[in-house]
């Protein structure tokens, strides 16, 4: 828009005028205000707000969309009739601060290997990110055993004299328990009682 002063004047003299109120002037009054420039401005560039940083933790981005659209907001047009070289950035690098190491996590104890006595049972460990990613990055001496001795309880019922004593035909090791006199031991008598007979 463009204006001016609009005045009701009357001459008084060949180079003297007074101003009156409005109501004195009788012919139309000219307009104060009219509409200039009518012409459309360029699209712009219109940027909306930043997303959250992510991840999380550690370095990471935000992200922006950035619009072309017309000087009234009112219309979206494609991003090339706007100036790319005017075109606000649509990411920045940020940071929330960083990230928790990554740590050794265990699986529940397995069974243990023997049904009788002395075995051993197992678990997982794993080294993982604070995302449940695989890492190699978790200090080897903190790691948590994966194996351990375990015990199960035995048959304490002795033998019958009616039943036959025998080597039980799973077993092949029964002459290394011989060996290594393991025959005391209750779960290694009752697997290789032919072997460990006398013993």
């Amino acid at each position: 828009m463009r204006s001016r002063t609009v005045l009701c004047i009357r001459k008084i003299g060949p180079s003297e005028e007074e101003t009156l109120d409005n109501t004195n002037c009788l012919t139309h009054r000219p307009i104060e205000k009219e509409p200039c420039n009518n012409q459309s401005c360029p699209p712009q560039w219109i940027a909306l707000d930043w997303s959250e940083c992510t991840p999380k933790c550690g370095p990471g981005f935000k992200h922006r969309i950035v619009l072309c659209k017309s000087s009234d907001l009112l219309k979206t047009f494609p991003a090339a009739q706007c100036q790319e070289e005017s075109k606000p950035p649509v990411r920045i690098r940020c940071s929330l601060g960083r990230c928790p190491p990554p740590r050794w996590v265990t699986g529940d104890w397995g069974q243990c290997s023997a049904q009788c006595g002395l075995g051993q049972q197992m678990r997982t460990v794993q080294c993982l990110s604070y995302t449940g990613q695989a890492s190699s990055e978790c200090p080897e001496t903190l790691r948590p055993p994966s194996m351990q001795q375990c015990e199960s309880k035995c048959d304490s019922t002795p033998i019958s004299n009616t039943e036959e004593c025998k080597d039980v035909n799973k077993v092949a090791y029964c002459p290394l328990v011989l060996k290594f006199k393991f025959c005391s031991r209750a779960y290694f008598r009752q697997m290789c009682c032919k072997t460990c007979q006398g013993h």
